[in-house]
């Protein structure tokens, strides 16, 4: 039989349910991070953040992101500038190609809205 869980009351000056921050979030963080969840909503955008993290150096030409994960190259350079825009990556231009990086410090930043 399932345990029972005693009911509170707003007398008992226990709130019912604490915020997966553990306190409230400023209105910019929120925005922050919605922002960089909804770049990570695409698993296409995962892909390419792990490809680049994976990638010798920690960095990845646009050119070597088409082929893994089968998109033509303006529409892996669409997934690139949300993740841009997003700040959970860098873009450097080098002569005709674009390198990436992936900005650690936003995905630390992200997972811990997550955290209690």
């Amino acid at each position: 039989m399932p345990a029972q869980l005693p009911l509170l009351r707003p007398s008992d000056g226990a709130a019912c349910c604490g915020t997966v921050m553990g306190g409230l979030i400023s209105v910019e963080d929120a925005e922050n991070s919605a922002r960089v969840f909804k770049a990570l909503g695409d698993p296409t955008r995962v892909r390419l953040l792990s490809l680049i993290a994976a990638s010798e150096g920690g960095e990845a030409c646009i050119c070597d992101l088409t082929e893994p994960v089968g998109l033509s190259q303006p529409t892996v350079s669409h997934h690139m500038k949300q993740l841009v825009d997003a700040g959970l990556a860098t873009r450097e231009q080098r002569g005709r190609w674009a390198f990436y990086r992936v900005v650690a410090d936003t995905l630390d930043a992200a997972s811990q809205t997550l955290r209690p």
